[in-house]
């Protein structure tokens, strides 16, 4: 059988087209809201219950969903949850109302719920320690593409049909996906096709707790406990509601702020996710470049690569202060970035701190967390929008953002020590 090196890279391009199945499910209905709202006749406050129905369900199943992937498996856990949220989104073209949208969109919170901690759990399987920054980083960017795309999408769906087009064919990509998963996913340790060098390079830059064979499996209880698990839990509470706000609100944003019309939104709309790619591929690299050129551990690089990105949220944060609609999009592109260098430093965190029998548990939980946070700004900002406006409520989200990198600065602690990939291939990390 012939044998492939770097396969761990078309493992996480794997994980990364999954992702923007996952995230093009969910941002599609910002782009097609104002013409849903026309169509299916509700208004802006009923728009935030439909987009808060979705937060509460993926925030509650976050765990479940982490559980159900630490005790099945990456592979099988992956595969289900997928086929689920593609049909739920799929079935989002038989909406009559709010309410029944608000419903399908709460399936699918359900069933989009593993996938970060399914791709966090990939990721630590497929990568040593001083790689996992930069896998992760290039699996988050399936987030923000999977954004990136939502607006040319459904404006083709509306120019040759309707909204309902855009959501059938992105339930129609994900069981494409779903099957090319199932096929093609395995652990590097029964992966046949993988050489025996990548092999051992890939296990022997692990933490003992990914080499184990049986790891101890660690209950929610436990990992509540765990101080590791609220210095990222609360941080995610602070930060989500950012990224969560740049999907749900930037296209209504900019119609109702801006008086941008169909076209102009298809253009400029997609803009702050491209910013967020490159924030999730270059905060992935930050890692390892603050790691050696400020002789800092890996681990506090980590931290330092939160901190950058929270600085980064004061751009969004002076929204208010512009007329110009260029402007607004621009400062929208700095918040994407930021965010996302962001996001992705505690997702290596949480990989850093928990065992792999227990990554995808302590990274649900972390995201139920995210996403209550998010779920509480969004009833409020759907309040508060038509009463202060954008620009305080984008200064709060920066406010949070600093907090969140105070937070991960005192409170997260090194728990396990890295195995040391060989040195020839560890000099080669920062040129990949």
């Amino acid at each position: 059988m012939k044998k492939f090196s770097g396969m761990r890279w078309w493992m996480v391009g794997m994980v990364t087209a999954g992702l923007i199945v996952n995230y093009l499910a969910r941002n599609t209905l910002s782009v097609a809201a104002p013409t849903m709202m026309q169509d299916l006749h509700f208004n802006t406050q009923q728009y935030s219950y439909v987009v808060v129905a979705w937060q509460i369900c993926y925030a509650l199943a976050q765990p479940v969903a982490g559980y159900i992937l630490d005790s099945i498996g990456t592979k099988i856990g992956f595969a289900v949850f997928a086929l689920a949220w593609s049909a739920a989104c799929a079935a989002a073209a038989l909406a009559t109302g709010w309410q029944s949208l608000a419903f399908l969109r709460g399936c699918l919170g359900v069933a989009e719920a593993a996938g970060i901690p399914a791709g966090v759990k990939a990721t630590t399987e497929w990568f040593p320690a001083k790689e996992r920054s930069i896998a992760i980083g290039w699996f988050n960017i399936g987030s923000s593409v999977g954004a990136l795309f939502a607006p040319p999408l459904v404006v083709w769906a509306l120019v040759h049909g309707d909204w309902r087009w855009a959501f059938m064919i992105v339930g129609a990509l994900g069981l494409i996906w779903s099957c090319l998963w199932l096929r093609l996913y395995k652990h590097p340790k029964n992966q046949k096709r993988l050489t025996d060098a990548e092999r051992d390079f890939i296990l022997s830059g692990q933490e003992a707790a990914y080499v184990e064979s049986n790891p101890k499996k660690t209950g929610w209880s436990q990992i509540i406990r765990d101080r590791n698990f609220w210095s990222i839990a609360i941080p995610r509470f602070l930060s989500e509601p950012a990224w969560q706000t740049f999907n749900a609100w930037i296209p209504l944003y900019m119609v109702t702020e801006h008086h941008m019309n169909l076209k102009e939104i298809a253009i400029f709309a997609w803009l702050p996710f491209l910013a967020a790619d490159v924030g999730c591929v270059l905060g992935g690299y930050l890692s390892p470049i603050f790691h050696k050129y400020a002789k800092v551990s890996l681990f506090t690089s980590r931290k330092m690569v939160v901190a950058t990105g929270a600085l980064c949220m004061v751009g969004p944060a002076c929204i208010g202060l512009v007329t110009s609609p260029y402007a607004a999009i621009a400062l929208l592109c700095v918040g994407g970035f930021a965010h996302q260098t962001l996001s992705g430093a505690l997702y290596s965190l949480t990989s850093d701190v928990f065992g792999k029998n227990e990554v995808a548990t302590a990274t649900g939980l972390a995201g139920m967390s995210g996403y209550l946070g998010a779920t509480l700004f969004t009833l409020l900002f759907g309040i508060l929008v038509t009463q202060v406006g954008y620009g305080p409520l984008f200064v709060l989200l920066a406010a949070f953002d600093l907090i969140a990198a105070v937070v991960v600065a005192l409170l997260v602690r090194e728990r396990f020590k890295t195995e040391q990939p060989k040195s020839d291939q560890t000099n080669a990390i920062l040129s990949v």
